[in-house]
């Protein structure tokens, strides 16, 4: 007798708990995180990530204090350094919103004793960084007039201006000197109380404060740096030192508050949430980017490109941020497009996370990846995203392929060198000597592309090739001293 079995399509349904993927996007970070500080070589740092307006990530990582290995938690305190600014930022918009000042004022309003080349200067351009005003700090970042504020102002005053008001873009800390000196005249207390009680004690921040290295603050991460000055030169000796640095009272608008990640996170919500400042308006002016006298904006670097105020901005067609940076080793960024806010604090000067940070939010945001062409000019990523496609062994042929269908298709030399490295990094090797033997051939008077093309040859342990585009390099650029000491060695 035919049995006939009827088929049954068994469905098996997988039910993870509801933090899973949280859980595996937070393993993820810690793992990007803890490789960076191996990397960089950062003794201490501390993450914290909102997302659609909650703390979604409060992580702490390695060593407060390594002479007494203390490990870095989450109420271990930072110097924020020049983060500090920011709040001078929201503290001008709260005078603003209580009717004692406007932004577009000249601030000889409120200010009499000033230069007359001075008197025309902006709120706007003080906060910006566009003010043209001489430095209250010399060539060694030592603040003039040995730190005594009625010495310092005495000097700067008599110093020339270095260009005219709103022509540029030059951080300078006399603009905040001056901000403190208006905050403590409209507000009737010192600017330190101003900002204590109108943002510290809404955000109901609990270790934040302002100090500097004289102060005994309890909890207080060292600080530290590889880079130390020499007689006025900066010189990265790949050793750690520690760093000391110390704020008189009257410069403390430019960079003097400590602060943890979980405190500067519930500062960012207390600001989004309206506890700050009560029009949306005013939170909109204060990350609106200011323009130059010609229209342009001026910025710190490429990333950092713009300044609004008393806040850096990241201006660019997908998920512009603001990002106050401090001390070459601390950051946070704001992405309002996006629900999304990072911080990252470090004790390590010259860590800059502000370069990494996009990286963290390409966990949130995938497109956001260094490896998916996040940051890439349309024409880079273009080259890039198909040679993904089409094999690395392949990318000469991309780009004849989309220059023959685009004749206005153009890279740079910088762009497809950043990608060979970005391809070390990964530890791609073989991909980075594609892309780096594509340079060669599409600039061959280039002395740099050939260099590049060597180090990659030389990791790869093909020695002679390697020391062939070293010659090339040099025969290019004869003080190319990279090139001429790979040679050296190898003779």
């Amino acid at each position: 007798m035919k049995i006939l079995l009827k088929s049954f399509l068994l469905i098996i349904v997988v039910i993870f708990p509801k933090d899973y993927t949280a859980q595996k996007r937070s393993d993820s970070i810690d793992t990007f995180i803890r490789h960076k500080m191996q990397e960089l070589k950062i003794p201490g740092l501390q993450l914290a990530i909102i997302r659609n307006d909650k703390i979604d990530q409060l992580s702490s990582y390695g060593m407060a204090n390594i002479e007494h290995q203390i490990p870095t938690k989450n109420n271990t305190v930072f110097s924020i350094n020049s983060m500090t600014k920011a709040f001078v930022g929201v503290a001008i918009m709260q005078l603003q919103e209580q009717g004692k000042l406007k932004t577009d004022d000249a601030i000889s309003k409120y200010l009499t004793d000033i230069p007359e080349s001075w008197k025309k200067i902006t709120f706007k351009q003080l906060l910006s960084n566009t003010s043209g005003l001489p430095n209250n700090i010399d060539q060694k970042e030592q603040v003039l007039g040995e730190g005594i504020e009625s010495k310092n102002w005495e000097i700067v005053k008599t110093l020339p201006m270095e260009f005219s008001p709103g022509e540029k873009f030059s951080y300078n800390q006399t603009g905040y000197f001056i901000l403190g000196k208006i905050i403590t005249q409209l507000s009737g207390i010192h600017f330190t109380k101003f900002i204590e009680d109108n943002q510290f004690k809404p955000a109901k921040l609990l270790v934040t404060q302002f100090g500097d290295s004289n102060d005994i603050i309890e909890n207080s991460a060292g600080a530290y740096s590889t880079i130390i000055n020499n007689d006025g030169q900066w010189i990265n000796d790949g050793k750690l030192h520690n760093v000391f640095a110390t704020f008189p009272l009257f410069f403390r608008t430019a960079t003097g508050i400590i602060s943890s990640a979980e405190d500067l996170s519930k500062w960012l919500l207390a600001l989004q949430e309206g506890k700050l400042l009560k029009d949306k308006k005013s939170i909109k002016e204060l990350f609106t980017t200011i323009k130059l006298n010609n229209g342009d904006v001026g910025g710190f670097n490429k990333l950092t490109n713009g300044y609004a105020l008393g806040w850096p901005t990241v201006i660019r067609a997908e998920h512009p941020a603001v990002a106050p940076v401090g001390g070459m080793r601390s950051t946070l960024f704001v992405y309002p497009q996006d629900h999304l806010s990072i911080v990252v604090l470090t004790n390590l000067q010259g860590s800059n996370p502000e370069w990494f940070i996009d990286e963290i939010a390409g966990y949130y945001l995938p497109d956001m990846k260094a490896e998916n062409g996040f940051g890439l000019s349309p024409h880079m990523k273009m080259l890039y995203l198909q040679t993904i496609a089409d094999g690395y062994q392949n990318v000469s042929s991309v780009y004849r392929k989309i220059k023959k269908k685009n004749k206005s298709f153009t890279v740079s030399e910088d762009e497809i060198n950043s990608w060979g490295y970005q391809m070390i990094n990964r530890n791609l090797k073989n991909e980075a000597l594609a892309v780096f033997r594509l340079n060669t051939e599409l600039f061959p008077n280039s002395s740099n592309v050939f260099d590049s093309y060597g180090e990659i040859l030389d990791v790869l342990g093909r020695k002679e090739e390697a020391v062939a585009n070293y010659k090339k390099s040099l025969l290019l650029n004869p003080d190319n001293t990279n090139a001429a000491n790979y040679l050296k060695d190898k003779k």
